[in-house]
C-alpha cells in the first residue's frame, strides 16, 4: 500500500509540476478553445501577475507533494488551485470534470493522510 501511495503522490505532483512549467514555456500545444473558455482565459491573462503566480505555486506545490517529507505542505499549497480547477471544469468545461474530481479527491486524501501535521495550525 505504501508503494501505491508514493506512486499516486509522485504522479499527482508531476502533473502540477508539468502544468506550472507549461504556463512558463508553452510546450504543450493548445487545442481550440470554446468562446466561453476563451473569455475566462483572456480575463486571466489581462491580470499580468496572475499566471506567473499560479504557475509558480503549481511548480512548488507539485515538487513538495512528490517528496514525502514535504507532502503535507504541498497538498495545502495545491488545494486552492485545485478548487479553481474543479470549479472551472464543473461550470465552464464539463468535459474535464471527471479528471478534476479525481485530482481533487487525491488532494483531499493527501490532506487527510497528513491531518496530524496540520493540527498545530488549528489548535
Amino acid at each position: 500500500m505504501k508503494i501505491v501511495k508514493i506512486v499516486i503522490c509522485v504522479l499527482f505532483g508531476l502533473m502540477f509540476l508539468n502544468g506550472g512549467l507549461n504556463k512558463f514555456f508553452n510546450y504543450i500545444p493548445m487545442q481550440e478553445i470554446p468562446a466561453d473558455q476563451l473569455k475566462v482565459m483572456t480575463a486571466m491573462m489581462t491580470i499580468t501577475w496572475l499566471m506567473p503566480l499560479l504557475a509558480t505555486m503549481e511548480i512548488i506545490g507539485g515538487i513538495l507533494v512528490a517528496v514525502p517529507k514535504t507532502r503535507a505542505l504541498g497538498a495545502i499549497i495545491i488545494f486552492p488551485i485545485m478548487i479553481g480547477i474543479l470549479l472551472h471544469h464543473i461550470i465552464i468545461a464539463p468535459e474535464g470534470a471527471i479528471m478534476a474530481v479525481v485530482l481533487f479527491l487525491i488532494n483531499i486524501w493527501i490532506i487527510a493522510d497528513n491531518w496530524g501535521k496540520y493540527k498545530p495550525m488549528v489548535s
